[in-house]
């Protein structure tokens, strides 16, 4: 006989007529009226729903450790690390957490040391993710991706993101506001299909007849600053800086500040993570929303999955476009 399928949160969202991200928020009674929290559980309850869990399929592995590589001067990444060890020890599991800092040396330094250790799984959010080094991983080491689908690692599940309708969106907001040259903060070049978001920007700007500079910029807010800066200083007529993460926003808050510049008057900008302090910043950022409880309860579901022979598998999530007061009509640039 042929062991059933375990009901999956898909199946959920499926059944009750909602996204995986409004299914989540409405079983952790987050967002949505109690009707639909009330209709959502019932649903879950009728189709046998329960959270996947990591430490049955992760309990005849070898050190009961989960490797986790981020780069964590990046402060949307910094909280779905603490989020994802915190997943991990609820069930029982440890957690080897290696700050990769953007970096590919760093990154493949990781897999060597997470090796070592014999971790039985590695979540990563990978700063090459078209390295050849993935395919030095062993085997029967489960490798889950957020962010990036991995080139050189093709038995890697990935927690993809719909970069397409964010870009798309912001651009298109941005352009509405009457910006016609917009500086693209990105934590990396595109060195994958699986990492499209600064391409998308590019092809955007020029369906909406809109100027696009993209810059490659470090994650930190110190970092970011400095790259910021150097774009107010050597393209005069931009007047948006839209940052692919909050805390490269943060960075171009400083670097317009330090210019004499006023947000939004003088200098829109527009963020990509709604970190806690996005809503906290002067003037608020507006930026994505993504659902990170979801995410975590994806990654660890992929990671954890009994399906004897594992398979690569994976999942897309749309962000949430949060305006807040970061944006405003273009100002005249000379």
């Amino acid at each position: 006989m042929t062991a059933a399928r375990r009901t999956t949160l898909q199946d959920v969202a499926d059944a009750a007529g909602l996204s995986k991200a409004a299914t989540s928020y409405a079983l952790r009674g987050m967002r949505g009226s109690r009707e639909t929290q009330e209709r959502v559980r019932a649903v879950a309850a009728a189709l046998g729903y329960t959270v996947n869990p990591v430490a049955r399929a992760l309990a005849s592995g070898r050190s009961g450790t989960v490797g986790i590589a981020g780069s964590l001067g990046d402060m949307w990444q910094q909280g779905l690390t603490v989020m994802l060890s915190s997943a991990l020890r609820d069930i029982g599991q440890s957690s080897s957490i290696a700050d990769i800092d953007a970096s590919p040396e760093r990154e493949s330094a990781a897999l060597t040391a997470f090796a070592a250790q014999r971790v039985d799984g590695i979540i990563t959010l990978p700063a090459g993710p078209s390295g050849s080094y993935w395919a030095t991983v062993p085997g029967d080491v489960r490798v889950v991706s957020i962010g990036d689908s991995l080139a050189a690692r093709p038995r890697s599940a990935s927690v993809l993101f719909e970069n397409e309708y964010g870009v798309s969106t912001a651009l298109g907001r941005l352009a509405d506001l009457g910006h016609r040259s917009i500086g693209v903060l990105a934590p990396a070049l595109p060195t994958t299909p699986g990492r499209p978001a600064a391409l998308l920007a590019q092809t955007v700007g020029r369906a909406l007849g809109v100027r696009v500079v993209v810059t490659a910029s470090p994650a930190s807010v110190a970092g970011a600053a400095q790259t910021a800066g150097g774009i107010l200083r050597s393209q005069p007529t931009v007047t948006a800086l839209f940052c692919l993460s909050d805390s490269i926003a943060f960075g171009a808050y400083r670097a317009a500040r330090e210019a004499g510049l006023d947000v939004p008057t003088d200098l829109s900008i527009l963020g990509y993570d709604d970190s806690e302090l996005a809503s906290l910043v002067s003037p608020p950022l507006t930026t994505f929303a993504w659902d990170e409880q979801a995410i975590v309860d994806t990654a660890l579901g992929f990671l954890s999955s009994d399906d004897g022979e594992w398979s690569p598998r994976t999942t897309t999530f749309r962000p949430d476009f949060v305006e807040r007061d970061s944006t405003a009509p273009a100002p005249a640039r000379t």
